[in-house]
């Protein structure tokens, strides 16, 4: 069972160190793009996670509220900055989309221009 499951696994580079960033080979740029371009897939997508369970939290709140003023007032403010925190993503996008749209400039990728390519 695990020899099929190791089967699977790409080969190991020639150099092992040099995989782990300590061969011979420098950093270049190209991974400062990949970090970039990872961090921010990363912290958007946990924006919409938080977004989503604030939305969950603010709506279960309401709904159990009840008659106490205070508990579905604090409710409606979770549902307000919810709605507002998608609000403010969405409009962020399409803001950086219309400039890309006038300036024929792709905002929306991190690119370092002038890179040399192997």
């Amino acid at each position: 069972m695990f020899n099929s499951l190791l089967s699977q696994l790409p080969a190991p580079a020639e150099d092992p160190a040099s995989s782990l960033g300590g061969g011979t080979t420098p950093a270049t740029l190209e991974g400062l793009e990949t970090v970039f371009s990872g961090v921010v897939s990363a912290l958007l997508g946990l924006a919409g996670i938080a977004l989503f369970v604030m939305l969950i939290i603010g709506g279960f709140s309401y709904m159990t509220a009840g008659a106490d003023p205070k508990r579905a007032e604090s409710a409606k403010k979770t549902l307000t900055y919810a709605i507002m925190g998608i609000v403010f993503i969405s409009l962020a996008f399409l803001f950086l989309q219309i400039i890309s749209y006038f300036t024929g400039v792709d905002v929306t990728t991190f690119e370092i221009v002038g890179t040399p390519t192997p």
